[in-house]
């Protein structure tokens, strides 16, 4: 009997690459067999360069698209049925719906969800919502474990009957601490702010993610407008794409609609982001919808003080007047508010810059969660009789 063959599915292979590449490779480290399943892209390169192995299906991220869906659903029966993997780990909205599903009719032993936040919330129409639920609980029912990276998603699948107690576990979520380690020295702080053309004075507000609505863009350019009579030195600092699948997606010209273009730069997709959270002042995510992000994460564990909206998700990152702030979702006035508050406070902002790294070393540690996991498969793997005799996994 050969090692157990572990499929982590995503939409995408940008998910593979930022949000699993190091959990998969902790668990081809202690013993499994892993690859990785999404659409093909940029990232698959750097997938496969780190020793994993990946298989192209074809997916979409556009939240409705029937036909590219069920070619979707298919291509991944069809790779799930040759490939006879032991154990099935779904990520993302629609890997979850269909790709559980299609591992189930492929005759997958053990599947297992990781939830990323629902897609619904408290502002999402009612008929929407409805529709959502019923898909997750589909979805659920063809899982053995559902990991659940936020506490209130656990309440709201027990409270919405999406499924049991007894399948539904807390998970977490964690970054890479070494990679992130901890405020930089000043002189390399410095350098970092020069390199992007800001001078000492400046007050920078950074922001990482994908340009669309639902990431609260449009506060940040708003919440600029406001900040730059109140505070002239204020500079904002966006780095990410922009999402052409998403219906949402937005670029940096919508900066000059609220006259703020000279005071905001957009750097796109970086790899570098310990020096630009170096360069930072203050954090924000600002979002409309999240899972448990692990952005203001890293811009804690670099000693960066946090804006985040008042959500589920963000609520699992910010200790209130810890590490930073929580707003009003799409506040804008709200957001330069809490912006303000804390750059023009020296005392309240190191306190924060402190608090923040101490917290990311408390909780945000991502092999914490890769041990849970790993854990999870055994439980399973157990259970079902699916270890050969003698088989054992270590500890990455």
């Amino acid at each position: 009997m050969g090692p157990v063959r572990v499929a982590h599915i995503t939409t995408v292979d940008m998910g593979l690459r930022y949000l699993l590449l190091n959990q998969m490779r902790y668990l081809q480290k202690a013993g499994f067999a892993v690859t990785g399943i999404s659409a093909r892209g940029p990232d698959v390169p750097v997938i496969e360069q780190a020793g994993i192995r990946h298989l192209e299906v074809a997916m979409t991220r556009r939240p409705f698209s029937p036909l590219r869906d069920l070619n979707s659903f298919a291509g991944l029966w069809r790779t799930l049925s040759r490939e006879r993997f032991t154990l099935v780990h779904t990520h993302n909205p629609k890997p979850t719906f269909y790709g559980q599903i299609a591992a189930r009719l492929a005759g997958v032993p053990l599947v297992v969800n990781t939830l990323h936040g629902f897609y619904f919330h408290e502002r999402t129409h009612p008929v929407l919502r409805r529709l959502f639920i019923q898909m997750e609980t589909v979805a659920a029912r063809c899982a053995d474990v559902i990991l659940s990276q936020n506490k209130e998603d656990i309440q709201t699948a027990l409270a919405e009957g999406i499924c049991g107690p007894e399948k539904i576990r807390y998970l977490g979520n964690g970054i890479d601490l070494k990679r992130f380690g901890g405020p930089s020295p000043p002189a390399d702080r410095a350098l970092s702010r020069q390199r992007l053309g800001y001078q000492s004075e400046h007050r920078v507000i950074g922001f990482v993610g994908r340009l669309v609505r639902e990431k609260g863009i449009l506060e940040i350019l708003q919440a600029a407008h406001i900040l730059r009579e109140r505070l002239p030195a204020c500079r904002f600092l966006l780095i990410g794409p922009s999402d052409e699948e998403k219906s949402d997606t937005l670029s940096p010209r919508q900066a000059r609609d609220y006259q703020v273009e000279d005071i905001c730069a957009f750097l796109g997709l970086r790899h570098d982001l310990p020096e630009l959270y170096s360069a930072m002042d203050v954090c924000v995510l600002p979002s409309h919808r999240e899972g448990f992000p692990r952005v203001p994460m890293e811009a804690c564990a670099m000693g960066v003080p946090i804006v985040v909206s008042d959500i589920r998700g963000c609520r699992e990152v910010l200790e209130s007047d810890r590490n930073g702030l929580a707003v009003r979702v799409q506040d804008p006035f709200a957001l330069a508010q809490a912006i303000e508050a804390i750059l023009t406070s020296p005392e309240r902002h190191g306190r924060y810059s402190v608090e923040a790294r101490r917290l990311a070393e408390e909780r945000f540690d991502e092999r914490l969660v890769f041990r849970k996991v790993q854990d999870e498969y055994l439980r399973l793997l157990e259970a079902r009789g699916l270890l050969a005799r003698g088989e054992s996994f270590a500890r990455a």
